[in-house]
């Protein structure tokens, strides 16, 4: 079994053929998957999938969405939390977190939703998914002062340094297309020299498609039925046996989202 704990499957990518896509991934083993919100829009459709599907969800606003997002759906997320408490599909607050990378997106802005959205977890005694783009230092030093209960470091491509601090935060770091790139050397240095418990798989459908998914220069649409293509990379670089990364894959992601255990025994 695959758990991919990170995939988009509420994108409009996936509507002219979300069932195909979940077809592909079925039969190449992809079980599970975690399908985090991006706005308070979101919520509802990503909760629908979850339960259609017999996946897992998060609810949360990513950084990028902030622009277009009111104070106010801040109270709207708590409410949904609070309504969601009992739905064991519900297994964390995100997509949240920080993004430096793209110019003209207020950094005060996305501090203030990201630290409101720590302070939830924190309150519904949830873990995180977090969102990470030349932003591991802002992202740890909010975690600092609003301390929760681990997740994941989503697409992580910091520093060892910032790596080993996330880790000791409790969370977990996923890894999934960027690793697959001969020329990301940090991303794929690190994933092949983390300790066993400090990483997941994930694959960000649609984005971040891996390398086999580029046709001359173009990105192609990523899908959750990549995933075993990607933890063949993760096992080559670890030196290890693809059925020993689907193994600590799992326990890792169960450790980073408690709620996915009784999910995947419901489902076994």
């Amino acid at each position: 079994m695959w758990i991919d704990t990170h995939c988009h499957l509420d994108a409009d990518a996936f509507d002219a053929d979300r069932d195909a896509v979940l077809a592909r991934a079925r039969e190449s083993g992809v079980s599970m998957m975690v399908i985090p919100a991006v706005e308070v829009a979101a919520f509802g459709a990503v909760a629908q999938l979850a339960q259609r599907y017999g996946y897992a969800y998060a609810l949360g606003i990513h950084p990028l969405y902030t622009p277009q997002a009111s104070d106010d759906d801040i109270a709207r997320l708590r409410e949904a939390l609070g309504a969601a408490a009992d739905d064991p599909r519900l297994v964390a607050v995100g997509e949240i977190g920080l993004d430096y990378a793209v110019e003209g997106v207020d950094r005060e802005r996305q501090e203030w939703f990201y630290a409101q959205q720590l302070k939830l977890a924190r309150e519904h005694r949830l873990p995180v998914i977090l969102h990470v783009r030349r932003s591991a230092d802002g992202l740890l030093k909010y975690l600092n002062r609003h301390e929760v209960i681990g997740g994941i470091a989503h697409a992580f491509n910091g520093s060892e340094d910032q790596a080993l601090r996330m880790i000791a935060r409790g969370l977990r770091l996923g890894y999934g297309g960027a690793m697959t790139y001969d020329g990301s050397l940090r991303i794929r240095q690190l994933a092949a020299t983390l300790p066993d418990d400090a990483w997941v798989l994930e694959t960000d459908a649609p984005d971040i498609p891996p390398q086999w998914r580029r046709k001359a220069g173009v990105a192609l649409r990523n899908e959750p039925g990549d995933l075993p293509a990607m933890a063949q990379v993760m096992a080559q670089l670890r030196g290890v046996r693809l059925d020993e990364v689907a193994r600590i894959n799992r326990r890792n992601a169960c450790a980073a989202l408690p709620r996915l255990a009784a999910l995947l025994d419901a489902s076994a």
